[in-house]
């Protein structure tokens, strides 16, 4: 009866923690915040410590993620109808390197030293701080990069060239398995499929490990196992 129970309360535990990421928003899965750490941490504690415990029942872990919710919840509407509140509850972007200079007084600011930097800059494809105008370190600990005008990329606007349309393109099977949404939005059918697969020497998708199809391409991209 003791794993039944610890079962039941670890089922139920993670089912309540799947429901409340899906009622809070992705946001919060991507932008971790200082706030959304430590409720992060909370809520682990809280699920696991009544894993263990004889005396905790799954009301009382439901209750306690359901009152977490109701507070993260209730931060997130406070943060969206009261700006002046945000710089308090969610941080404010700091700007740590201004046209070409190092602010040592943002980096002391947010307890960051150079080393952590340049693995940021790196993690953004920059290499050298010389490539740098502006980095601005975001809430979520993550950077973002203006790279000074010779060291970025150039486009077809620089060239003078006339924009084109950029297609998406949609996965048909992944690990052998037919995506037949995808199929139907692409436009095509069954028949075109295999007709595409047999064109390229297979004859089931499951042979298939991914293959994708690209707006006004003709032919699959195809990758066998």
């Amino acid at each position: 009866m003791e794993y039944l129970q610890i079962a039941l309360e670890t089922l139920f535990g993670f089912s309540a923690l799947f429901f409340m990421t899906k009622v809070l928003g992705k946001t919060q899965i991507t932008q971790i915040t200082a706030f959304d750490f430590i409720s992060a941490l909370v809520l682990g504690e809280l699920v696991g410590n009544a894993l263990y415990d004889k005396e905790v029942g799954i009301l009382d872990v439901g209750f306690a993620i359901l009152l977490w919710t109701i507070l993260i919840f209730t931060t997130e509407v406070i943060t969206q109808k009261f700006k002046g509140t945000r710089k308090i509850l969610e941080g404010s972007p700091s700007l740590v390197i201004y046209k070409g200079k190092i602010d040592r007084g943002q980096l002391k600011k947010n307890k960051l030293d150079l080393n952590q930097l340049q693995h940021l800059l790196r993690s953004k494809d920059v290499f050298s701080i010389q490539e740098v105008q502006y980095a601005v370190l975001e809430t979520d600990g993550t950077i973002s990069v203006l790279k000074s005008s010779q060291y970025q990329n150039v486009t077809r606007n620089d060239m003078n060239l006339a924009p084109q349309p950029v297609p998406l393109p949609r996965t048909i099977i992944s690990d052998g398995e037919v995506i037949w949404d995808n199929l139907k939005e692409a436009g095509f059918d069954e028949k075109w499929l295999n007709d595409q697969l047999r064109a390229q020497s297979i004859n089931d998708p499951a042979e298939v490990m991914y293959a994708e199809h690209k707006e006004g391409e003709p032919d699959l991209f195809v990758i066998g196992l």
